[in-house]
C-alpha cells in the first residue's frame, strides 16, 4: 500500500477524513482492511500535528477507536473486534449515503434564493416534565457506560494472562503418561487429571491418552469414574525415559 501524500486537506469530521482514505487507496468499505486504514489514519493525523495545526477532538476519539479496533482483531479471541470493525464500516456506509443525498440536494436547489424571516426572540420552557421509571433511568444509563466502555482500550490485566499463560506440549505429555505407566504398569484416569496443573495440562494429558490409544500403546478399560489405563507397549524410537 503506498504511503500517504501529506497534502493537508479540510475534512468536516473523521468520517470525512477516513472516507477519503478509503477511496483514495481503493479499499473495500464493507470490509475494511482495519490495519492498513489505521496507518494511513494516524499517519495523517502525526502530519497535522507536525505542522502545528490545531486536530479537533473527534479525530483525536477516532483515531484511539481505530488502534482499539486493531490491538482485539490480533488477540486470539477477535470476535470483538470483528463487529467493532462491523460497526465502523455500517457508520462509514450510512455517512457515504448521507453525502450522496445532501449532495443531490444541494444540486436541485441551486439557484434559488431564499429569503429567511429575521429570527424572533422567545421564551423556552426550560424544566423538564416528562416522568421516568427508575429502571428506565438505569437502561439508559448502561447503554452509555456500555458504549464508553467499548471504546476504551483494554486493560494490561487482559494482555496478562495471555503472555504469562504456560502451554503444555501434547508431545511432552505422551511421554509424561508413558513413563507413569512404565513405573506402575496401570494408572486411574481420574488419578492423572487430578494431578494436573492447569486446565491447559489437563487438556493435553487427555489428547496425549487419545493418542496413545489409537496407536494401540496403551489398553483402556472401565467406564463412568471408573476407567482404568495400561500400557501395552512403549513407543519405539520416539520416549527417552532414562
Amino acid at each position: 500500500m503506498s504511503s500517504i501524500n501529506y497534502k493537508i486537506e479540510v475534512f468536516e469530521g473523521p468520517m470525512d477524513l477516513l472516507l477519503h482514505l478509503i477511496a483514495k487507496h481503493k479499499l473495500n468499505i464493507y470490509d475494511i482492511p482495519i490495519v492498513e486504514l489505521v496507518e494511513q489514519y494516524t499517519s495523517y493525523i502525526r502530519e497535522m500535528q507536525e505542522l502545528n495545526l490545531d486536530v479537533a477532538s473527534e479525530f483525536l476519539e477516532m483515531a484511539a477507536r481505530l488502534v482499539h479496533i486493531k490491538t482485539v482483531s490480533l488477540l486470539p479471541v477477535y470476535e470483538e473486534g470483528e463487529t467493532l470493525r462491523r460497526e465502523l464500516s455500517g457508520e462509514l456506509i450510512e455517512y457515504a449515503e448521507c453525502k450522496q443525498v445532501a449532495k443531490a440536494l444541494s444540486e436541485q436547489t441551486d439557484g434559488f434564493n431564499c429569503i429567511a424571516r429575521p429570527q424572533q426572540p422567545f421564551e423556552a420552557e426550560q424544566s423538564y416534565k416528562r416522568i421516568h421509571d427508575s429502571i428506565e433511568l438505569l437502561n439508559a444509563y448502561m447503554r452509555v457506560v456500555g458504549k464508553r466502555l467499548r471504546k476504551m482500550p483494554p486493560p494490561l490485566d487482559a494482555f496478562r494472562t495471555i503472555v504469562t499463560k504456560k502451554i503444555v506440549s501434547v508431545s511432552e505429555k505422551i511421554k509424561s503418561v508413558v513413563s507413569m505407566l512404565s513405573a506402575n504398569g496401570k494408572q486411574k484416569f481420574n488419578d492423572m487429571i487430578k494431578t494436573s496443573e492447569s486446565r491447559s495440562d489437563m487438556v493435553a494429558t487427555f489428547l496425549a491418552v487419545l493418542d496413545l490409544a489409537k496407536t494401540k500403546h496403551i489398553h483402556i478399560h472401565g467406564d463412568g469414574e471408573d476407567i482404568t489405563i495400561e500400557l501395552i507397549k512403549v513407543p519405539e524410537g520416539e520416549l527417552n525415559l532414562e
